[in-house]
């Protein structure tokens, strides 16, 4: 099992912060701001920490090319 990390306590021990930003690393977020905020410092943490998550593959396609594989299914249907 994986060892479980305290980002939000490796984040308070590497810098300094104002009070907003140090009191939703101690004690959580009340409202959608504050989860915005909070995600960006989990980002801020995963770049001091050199983390880089894979990016997504790109599944995306045209029209034309889907209209095409259509088309040569058919004709090989034929």
């Amino acid at each position: 099992m994986p060892e479980k990390i305290d980002w939000k306590q490796e984040l308070l021990d590497s810098a300094k912060f104002n009070k907003k930003q140090e009191n939703l690393l101690k004690n959580g977020t009340k409202s959608l701001t504050d989860n915005w905020l909070l995600g960006a410092l989990y980002i801020r943490w995963k770049k001091l920490k050199g983390i880089r998550e894979q990016p997504s593959p790109d599944c995306s396609s045209s029209f034309q090319e889907w209209n095409k594989k259509i088309e040569d299914a058919d004709l090989c249907q034929s």
